[in-house]
């Protein structure tokens, strides 16, 4: 997030999008290169928290449309996101034949959660994985 380059870049091409996204803790580099000042934002649930030092505000979403911005929280919200997309881009049927064609519907095999229904012992056993 400090690489001027890479910054000067990701501005350059969202100058010329229809469509900006960012799936997981890539909304950082959008906040960083001033893309999310004063919109609306999701991350990963861990990084949440810096979302506002790019002036936006984080919604608990899977993903979150604001404008030609649309960001994703985790890998997974990002199928969500693109799913989303491409519905409003070529229409529900298209959409829908992607999510077949990848075998995409979720069933995990434990009960889902979130970090608001997370045991604190998951919790804990997160933070021993390291930073996001």
């Amino acid at each position: 997030m400090r690489d001027a380059d890479l910054l000067s870049w990701v501005r350059t091409q969202h100058a010329g999008t229809t469509w900006t996204t960012s799936v997981c803790t890539g909304a950082l580099i959008l906040g960083a290169a001033g893309i999310l000042d004063g919109r609306q934002a999701t991350t990963h649930w861990r990084a949440q928290s810096n979302v506002a030092r790019f002036g936006a505000e984080h919604l608990d979403q899977r993903y979150v449309e604001d404008g030609r911005v649309i960001t994703s929280a985790g890998v997974s919200a990002g199928i969500d996101m693109a799913l989303a997309l491409v519905e409003k881009l070529a229409g529900t049927d298209l959409a829908r034949a992607i999510q077949l064609s990848a075998h995409y519907d979720p069933q995990p095999p434990v009960v889902p959660l979130t970090p608001h229904t997370a045991s604190d012992e998951v919790l804990a056993l997160i933070e021993t994985l390291g930073p996001e």
